[in-house]
């Protein structure tokens, strides 16, 4: 059965459509798109190609399919350029449509080539793992990275549509279930204390009853913030929230070279980070931040570097993050368990010392 919620922004508002099995509600779209006389592309991973190949046809057909290397050294100038020349190739018209089917890398690079091809056509967001099905599927954020930095190239581009299938994630490695568990996580800190209560009493899985349940809420709280901050320009809280714990994970992904550790699992070492500077603040006490220690570690994740990294290149990593603001470290910071706030006055001495107390010398 497919559920729907819509993400209300005016004439770019979409529905975000759940069930277990997605595929036909995603071929029905891409029929009706065919039968209008617009062309349809998709881009995807090998992961996926190999591991959904059925699936994959019964949502796209014929439809001519760019299949590229899965991982975060995907989201490149380079493989940016092999997408636009596919669209290129395939006379991808103004009318045209690119479907995105696979995890938050596919999403994020193929939804900016969407935004930059003939400066902007349609696309559509078939995420496929975890993390992309309760986040990066849904706002509209779309970009690569750089050398410099995450994300640091990128566009605001919302999907026509997203489609979550959860029996997707039935082949999903439980590393990269565990990844997404993290997004999951941080959306119970920033903004649902309920949740992170759930999560703290019962470990999710893939084969949870209320997964869906669960993917469906975090949908929806992304989605409120989204329709109140769409470009992410709120002096204080606002879209920004979403990044807890994004500041210190973006500087381990961009220090270790995007492969070393899955967006998830940087992530959860940066709420850890990020719940310790809470911490030092004031806001939190250890207690709260054991509890949140806790349950990323009981969802497989890490809470300190693998390896010790040097404190220096992390440092400059997160002066490079884009909630830089006049030269200062904006940082999203826990003033309780499901209450976020963004603050900007804060010691850079705070951030080293957070950084430290998870593995950084």
């Amino acid at each position: 059965m497919i559920e729907s919620l819509t993400v209300n922004l005016g004439a770019r508002s979409y529905p975000i459509q759940f069930g277990v099995n997605a595929a036909a509600a995603v071929r029905a779209e891409v029929d009706a798109l065919i039968t209008a006389g617009r062309k349809v592309v998709v881009v995807t991973d090998r992961n996926l190609a190999n591991a959904q190949r059925d699936t994959l046809e019964t949502m796209f057909g014929g439809q001519p399919m760019l299949v590229l290397e899965p991982g975060e050294e995907t989201k490149s100038l380079t493989e940016l350029g092999r997408v636009l020349d596919f669209l290129a190739e395939h006379r991808i018209d103004r009318g045209g449509a690119l479907f995105a089917a696979g995890g938050g890398v596919i999403g994020d690079l193929a939804g900016f080539a969407a935004a930059s091809y003939l400066r902007g056509i349609a696309f559509y967001q078939v995420p496929t793992t975890l993390l992309s099905m309760v986040d990066s599927s849904v706002g509209g954020k779309t970009g690569i990275n750089l050398k410099a930095g995450k994300n640091l190239v990128g566009a605001f581009h919302q999907p026509k549509g997203v489609f979550i299938g959860t029996g997707l994630l039935t082949t999903l490695p439980p590393r990269e279930f565990a990844a997404g568990m993290a997004e999951v996580i941080k959306t119970g800190l920033l903004g649902d204390a309920a949740l992170f209560a759930q999560l703290e009493a019962k470990t999710l899985t893939v084969e949870s009853a209320e997964l869906g349940a669960v993917v469906r809420r975090c949908c929806a709280l992304k989605a409120g913030v989204v329709e109140a901050d769409e470009h992410e320009t709120a002096k204080e809280g606002g879209r920004a929230l979403l990044n807890l714990g994004h500041t210190f994970g973006h500087a381990i992904e961009q220090v270790t070279g995007y492969g070393h550790y899955l967006h998830g699992e940087a992530v959860a070492i940066g709420l850890a980070a990020a719940a310790r500077l809470s911490q030092k603040l004031g806001y939190i006490g250890a207690v709260e931040v054991a509890r949140i220690e806790a349950v990323l570690t009981a969802h497989a994740l890490p809470v300190k570097l693998r390896e010790a990294l040097p404190l220096a290149p992390l440092m400059t990593a997160m002066a490079r993050d884009k909630k830089v603001r006049a030269g200062a470290l904006r940082f999203v910071v826990l003033k309780s368990l499901g209450v976020a706030a963004t603050q900007g006055d804060i010691d850079p001495k705070l951030a080293e010392e957070s950084f430290r107390e998870v593995g950084a010398t």
